[in-house]
């Protein structure tokens, strides 16, 4: 269906270094599988995925988005997409080669219309992945990335018509629009935004149980600050819990993202059913903003344009 498999991970840059990588491979529920001077990466114990996030210490004392990684079928997938985007006038900032992160494999960066990095990659080698306990409240993958863009349209255009993602639901006035590049209901969404910014990115749990019971143990660490949830949402159908982690970024805890069948037709969503709380006794409480923000649209991201853009990341 698209050119990429699957959200292979995202990489972070913050200025409170130690502070996060505590923070994500401790109370948050990763588990660090390398690290280098400066540069830290995590995997979840449910994911064959060698790593899903990274942490890097920021070289200025500003948080920025690193990059966005997704996966490929083949080298040759690789080598072919390489060249289509070159052939466009789409920036690359390398050539396919082979990688030396964890995993190893072969892929090769670029620029969106925005500036942010992404990568796709193949032939990453596959960590050993365990069944989550029951109840036990870590991440068994990641889930999804929302980035937040004053050219929406340029965006979602480039992402649809250069890597083949497929436009699943939007919402009213196309507030944000959600996309796949494989069964999963979205692992990209697009918001509306007067500045370009990171607007959270989604950890999966495998049950609401699991979700809640990781949400209990995130607040009772104190480092981080609830932002939204716990609620469901209509567009996706997923559960949620949403976090200001210790330096700022918005991580979000999801479960049960739904599924489309190939011949799904995507819908149009009311913003305010987005807010709903799910009926019975597993989710209750507001479902709504935090510190007076609007929906998805986190106040500490929005303010101004991420100092990452344009910029390649030294790992």
């Amino acid at each position: 269906m698209a050119r990429v498999t699957h959200l292979r991970y995202v990489g972070m840059a913050v200025p409170d270094f130690e502070e996060a990588v505590s923070f994500y491979g401790g109370v948050w529920g990763l588990t660090e599988v390398a690290s280098d001077d400066g540069i830290h990466f995590f995997g979840a114990e449910g994911s064959p995925e060698q790593y899903i996030y990274r942490v890097r210490r920021s070289s200025d004392e500003r948080r920025r988005l690193d990059l966005i990684g997704f996966g490929a079928e083949s080298t040759e997938t690789v080598d072919q997409l390489a060249s289509d985007l070159s052939s466009t006038g789409v920036r690359l900032v390398n050539e396919p080669a082979q990688l030396d992160t964890p995993g190893g494999g072969y892929g090769f960066r670029f620029f969106d219309p925005d500036g942010r990095v992404v990568e796709v990659s193949s032939d990453v080698a596959p960590r050993s992945a365990r069944a989550v306990a029951e109840r036990e409240g870590i991440p068994v993958g990641l889930s999804h990335i929302v980035v937040s863009s004053p050219n929406q349209e340029k965006v979602e255009e480039f992402y649809r018509e250069k890597l083949g993602f497929v436009l699943s639901d939007w919402l009213r006035g196309r507030f944000m629009t959600f996309w796949r590049c494989n069964a999963v209901h979205h692992s990209f969404a697009v918001a509306q935004s007067p500045v370009t910014a990171v607007n959270h990115v989604a950890f999966e749990l495998s049950s609401i149980d699991d979700m809640l019971r990781g949400a209990g143990r995130v607040m009772q660490d104190k480092r981080s600050t609830p932002m939204w949830g716990p609620g469901r949402h209509s567009a996706g159908d997923n559960a949620f819990y949403y976090f200001f982690d210790p330096v700022g970024n918005v991580s979000e805890y999801t479960a049960e993202v739904e599924r489309v069948p190939e011949e799904w037709q995507p819908r149009e969503h009311d913003v305010a059913d987005v807010w709903q709380v799910a009926p019975g006794p597993q989710l209750s409480g507001p479902a709504r903003p935090g510190n007076a923000g609007e929906p998805d649209r986190p106040p500490a991201e929005l303010r101004e344009n991420d100092p990452g853009l344009w910029v390649a990341p030294p790992v």
